[in-house]
């Protein structure tokens, strides 16, 4: 039979891969493997949030069927309430639809905006399932290349705008980089997008482990943001729902009409359970999410005090989950990641996967994601990766 081809051209999913090349691979009992490779967390809700999931299971029949389209309009409001209190600007729950994952919201978003041959601007480095997602689509993604400090500039951006172009893509806290992107720059591009009548595109999945203190930006204030700003989120990092697959997806009433076509073709709606879920998360875990975030950016500091301290490797970004480091060798990036499961017991993903041919960084630099090591296994991977480059 034969196949699409724009899934045929599409890169293999960086993980699995990356999972693969451990196979056969033996690590012994005092040096044993730290999975750099992935974010997500490993560990389950915690007790509380688990109980409820268990009573809902038992006990609350609606949370077994189907649901509205753009989500429990409970969950809508909770999160319209915590985007007004924490933005500064105004956000009604009718702006908010409720998805399967951040990921599903991002499908979404693209097949609402754009049709094959349409194109999309993608800082690079890229997170790479939207990459992915557009190349499915029959979506060109255009590389913006970033400067020394891997955040995007709207000026550079404006040259690459053609009539092709329907939004630009931005995700902050990154992913790859980890590099929180300033308020000022996304500023820049709304201002950018709402000029040229596009949409900006702005993934916020790790905003709650963002290091500033205050609203990571004020596009919210903008009595008029819905005309230009489409904002993403995931509830799995916030409270560990990875496996149920919650996100979130704020924007216009006009977009969120064309969103519930989608939603109904492709999920109906987002998991029951997990978006009940979520809403009690938001509701009774909001200090315990603190001390997570207390804890992230504990972390982020010890990888920052780590890497100061290598000689030969550089820290590029750093912020939420990731460090994106660039490596000693005359290696490329992908060939230098085979050899840290080989030889220091340390699975990372290499730049190979977030980037073009076109951009340097791609055979540089690594993604090491931090979020589940502690500072002890911090200060190991630094001691592995400085025995790896003597």
């Amino acid at each position: 039979m034969r196949l699409n081809p724009a899934l045929l051209a599409t890169d293999t999913p960086p993980i699995p891969e990356a999972r693969r090349w451990l196979e056969g691979a033996r690590f012994p009992t005092d040096r044993p493997l730290l999975n750099v490779s992935q974010a997500a967390p490993t560990n389950p809700p915690v007790e509380a949030l688990r109980a409820h999931i268990a009573d809902l299971a038992i006990n609350d029949p609606e949370a077994h069927l189907y649901g509205p389209v753009l989500g429990l309009p409970d969950l809508r409001d909770e999160v319209a309430r915590t985007w007004t209190r924490e933005y500064g600007g105004t956000v009604s729950a009718h702006e908010v639809a409720i998805t399967a994952g951040c990921n599903q919201a991002f499908v979404a978003a693209i097949t609402a905006l754009a049709g094959h041959g349409d194109e999309f601007l993608l800082p690079t480095p890229w997170y790479f399932n939207h990459k992915m997602a557009l190349d499915m689509a029959g979506i060109s993604a255009v590389p913006l290349p970033c400067g020394p400090d891997l955040v995007p500039d709207a000026e550079a951006a404006r040259h690459l705008l053609t009539p092709k172009t329907r939004a630009v893509v931005l995700v902050t806290p990154n992913n790859p980089t980890g590099v929180e992107y300033p308020s000022e720059t996304l500023s820049e591009f709304r201002d950018l997008c709402r000029v040229q009548e596009i949409a900006l595109l702005v993934d916020e999945t790790y905003r709650d482990f963002h290091a500033r203190t205050g609203p990571p930006h004020d596009l919210f204030t903008d009595p008029d943001w819905s005309d230009t700003v489409i904002s993403l989120y995931s509830f799995s990092k916030a409270y560990r729902l990875t496996g149920h697959r919650v996100g979130a997806m704020i924007a216009s009433e006009r977009v969120l009409r064309e969103i519930e076509k989608v939603q109904d073709t492709h999920i109906i709606g987002a998991n029951q359970i997990g978006q009940r879920a979520a809403l009690w998360g938001m509701r009774n875990l909001r200090q315990w999410l603190a001390g997570e975030r207390d804890e992230i950016l504990t972390r982020r500091a010890a990888v920052e005090t780590a890497f100061s301290q290598l000689e030969g490797w550089s820290l590029r970004g750093l912020g939420a989950y990731f460090a994106f480091v660039t490596h000693p060798f005359d290696e490329t990036s992908d060939a230098v990641a085979r050899r840290l499961v080989d030889e220091a017991g340390v699975l990372a993903l290499p730049a190979t996967m977030f980037a073009p041919e076109s951009d340097p960084i791609r055979h540089s630099a690594l993604r090491i994601a931090f979020a589940n090591i502690d500072s002890v296994q911090i200060a190991e991977l630094a001691k592995r990766l400085d025995a790896l480059a003597r």
